[in-house]
């Protein structure tokens, strides 16, 4: 089956105004909807209205991080929308970043690999109801409602060694910022069997020095980031990058985002006119990605009409 995902709630759009639009992705042709958890909306309530407003779509949570929730809250919280859409929720979890972790939500940020091996144990375990002991610190737990079936579960994972850990212990693997013709390097360290979901970055937007723009502002803020640099860094864009992490090194974002070339923007983030982002948004797809998740950037236009536009 072909998969078609979006990403919300949309920029701008408040969340119980999304009811038209989610009944209707559907019958355009859209599989997925995915949701995030970082600043904004947690990532299970966009879905628990989604399961209501629209029974056929297939959701994910691309990602909720294994810090910020406690092993029982997390598998409490899955649980419950897993009980709302059987056999449609995919519980994505990953380590997020040391931003999100310890400075917006106090906790430390340790050990992320075995943090997150352990949190697949615990949830495969939890969530087909078995008493839980040993890991973290968590003793005797059980989940009171067991969904059945139990969700999916896919890990965030950028190189190698979560990708592994991934096609080892997980159902697939979530990733982001990367070009149509990085998926095979990716795909490679995964496997054939795992399902492999890729958030895509889409402004539908013939203004090329806009959607440039953007995109510089995005790519800075989020490559710096120790784990983005070294996930571009595997992938070959160390060298295209390097101007970008001096200046951003140096406290000058200005020249940060200049010097980031424009053919780096133009690989991370599709932009153009509608057809020509749907059809590149299929170039993944055509190179081994299983489930593209579209996340609309603002453009001035109605995003919720963006979306129509680029259905399948």
């Amino acid at each position: 089956m072909n998969r078609w995902g979006i990403t919300l709630p949309l920029t701008g759009v408040p969340l119980a105004a999304h009811r038209d639009l989610v009944k209707s992705l559907p019958d355009l042709g859209y599989t997925d909807v995915w949701s995030a958890e970082t600043a904004g909306t947690d990532a299970f309530t966009p879905l628990a209205l989604a399961a209501e407003w629209a029974p056929g779509l297939r959701l994910g949570t691309a990602i909720a991080p294994v810090y910020t929730r406690g092993p029982g809250l997390l598998a409490m919280s899955a649980a419950t929308i897993a009980e709302l859409a059987p056999g449609r929720f995919v519980l994505g979890i990953g380590t997020s970043t040391p931003t999100i972790v310890s400075q917006w939500n106090a906790a430390p940020f340790d050990a992320p690999y075995a943090r997150a091996r352990d949190t697949l144990r615990f949830l495969r375990a939890a969530l087909v109801g078995d008493k839980v002991t040993e890991k973290f610190s968590v003793s005797k737990f059980r989940l009171e409602r067991p969904p059945t079936p139990p969700p999916q579960l896919v890990l965030a994972a950028l190189r190698p060694g979560m990708l592994r850990l991934a096609a080892r212990e997980a159902d697939g693997a979530i990733t982001n910022w990367l070009a149509p013709t990085d998926v095979p390097t990716v795909r490679a360290e995964l496997g054939a069997d795992r399902e492999l979901v890729a958030r895509v970055f889409v402004c539908p937007t013939e203004d090329v020095a806009a959607a440039r723009g953007l995109g510089r502002l995005l790519i800075s803020s989020y490559l710096t980031v120790p784990v983005y640099a070294a996930f571009h860094d595997w992938l070959g864009r160390g060298d295209a990058l390097r101007g970008m992490h001096d200046a951003w090194a140096a406290g000058d974002r200005a020249t940060a985002n200049a010097a980031i070339p424009d053919e780096v923007v133009d690989d991370l983030i599709v932009h153009g006119s509608v057809d020509h982002c749907r059809e590149r948004v299929a170039e993944y797809v055509a190179n081994g990605l299983d489930t593209p998740v579209i996340s609309v950037l603002p453009t001035g236009a109605d995003p919720q009409e963006l979306v129509r536009a680029l259905a399948p």
